[in-house]
């Protein structure tokens, strides 16, 4: 088995809000992954004393420990009782109504020797490669389906489109959100390899447009994941000035791979 984790922050002064991990249980068959993009909190605030790096963490955690531990539970029952386990703690002290209470996308995959099950949740990205080099890209693409005027200031996205019917939805405070994921299980032996990225390097294919999945899995492949963030890096510092690709997006973002060779 080959798995690689790599997990950059945007930047060196501010705390990293992805989680990234990979649980192989003691038994000896199969394994999961975990990728989580913590969403960066508005100035205003969260009703929460707790910073987005905090939850990220504690889910990321619930979430490997459920996955590896429980495998009788479906992926959309593992998130649910995560999110719970991580809200309990802080439920008394924080408003875990607020509609910037931290929160995170979610990619969850589980392998046996019979199937690869999965879970995405909002726009972080899980890939399967098949064993002819083809690539399934597993995606959440409410957010980007989205009307650009629904998304115009943070005032409007959190009244009308964030973890609401008819927008998009990311993983807080309510376990309800787990049956909004995007689910699926596709036989073992048609799975070569997994990729999963959060946003930020997964801009190498949405933002800079310098290859497809199948590409982008083949570069992690040969030259690593770090590979990837480096290229990543580059590209966002080419584009500073400009803003062609980056336009109004944060020059850099929290970037996080993970490759598995199961």
């Amino acid at each position: 088995m080959r798995t690689e984790v790599v997990s950059e922050p945007g930047h060196r002064d501010r705390p990293n809000e992805d989680f990234a991990s990979v649980g192989l249980p003691a038994f000896g068959q199969g394994g999961c992954l975990v990728v989580l993009d913590g969403v960066t909190p508005p100035r205003t605030g969260t009703g929460c004393s707790h910073s987005v790096s905090w939850f990220t963490t504690r889910l990321g955690g619930a979430l490997t420990e459920l996955t590896v531990s429980c495998p009788d539970l479906t992926l959309p029952e593992i998130l649910s009782r995560a999110i719970l386990r991580t809200a309990e703690p802080h439920a008394a002290t924080c408003d875990l109504s607020h509609p910037r209470t931290p929160q995170s996308t979610v990619v969850l995959a589980r392998w046996s020797a019979e199937t690869v099950d999965y879970l995405v949740l909002s726009d972080s990205v899980l890939l399967l490669e098949s064993a002819d080099g083809s690539v399934i890209p597993v995606l959440d693409d409410r957010l980007a389906r989205l009307p650009r005027a629904s998304l115009a200031t943070d005032a409007l996205i959190d009244a009308v489109v964030r973890n609401k019917e008819g927008g998009f939805f990311t993983a807080a405070a309510d376990p309800s959100v787990a049956e909004r994921a995007v689910t699926g299980s596709v036989p073992r032996h048609e799975v070569r390899a997994l990729a999963a990225l959060t946003d930020g390097a997964a801009r190498w294919v949405e933002k800079f447009r310098e290859g497809d999945w199948v590409r982008c899995v083949g570069l992690v492949r040969k030259e690593g994941a770090r590979a990837l963030v480096e290229r990543v890096r580059a590209l966002e510092a080419a584009d500073k000035e400009e803003r062609t690709y980056l336009r109004r997006s944060k020059t850099h973002d929290d970037a996080t791979v993970v490759f598995v060779e199961p």
